[in-house]
């Protein structure tokens, strides 16, 4: 298994004013969808904003959805970070966007990592320390590994 992380931060806030009449994309929207188009799957991870996804990653969802949806058809998963309940009602609410996505989110393990209790999960980077929540996103990506794999043969 490989996992490659995808920048999306070079994305403009989605403007379909920037689509050009042949249906073509702005330089860095077209690199991201041909990422998305090539890929077998998707693991997303992102921390709760208000109860919800955060807007980069609505904003990344919306650009590879318009004309050829990128993400049909695909198998995820996610992994989310928050206060007391983890990120998961952001969770729930990428999962609710994914279903006119057409994606398929694998149903268990789920990992909802509570940023802010002890013992520390991240350092001052941002960098996951903690052993524990590690060995779990191991076992969301070999669900997924599993589930894609399935998927692929049908």
């Amino acid at each position: 298994m490989r996992v490659e992380h995808v920048d999306i931060s070079a994305l403009p806030l989605l403007n379909t004013d920037l689509e050009t009449p042949d249906g073509g994309f702005p330089p860095a929207v077209e690199a991201f969808r041909d990422r998305i188009a090539s890929a077998d799957c998707f693991l997303f991870g992102s921390p709760e904003y208000n109860y919800s996804i955060a807007t980069p990653l609505k904003n990344a969802l919306d650009w590879a959805s318009r004309g050829n949806n990128c993400w049909a058809d695909k198998p995820a998963a996610i992994v989310s970070a928050g206060g007391g309940f983890g990120g998961g009602r952001s969770q729930y609410h990428l999962r609710q966007v994914g279903v006119f996505l057409d994606l398929h989110f694998i149903n268990k393990p789920e990992l909802f990592v509570q940023a802010f209790q002890q013992p520390p999960k991240f350092d001052n980077d941002g960098n996951l320390i903690d052993a524990e929540i590690r060995e779990r996103i191991k076992k969301v990506l070999l669900s997924l590994q599993a589930f894609t794999l399935r998927v692929q043969k049908d």
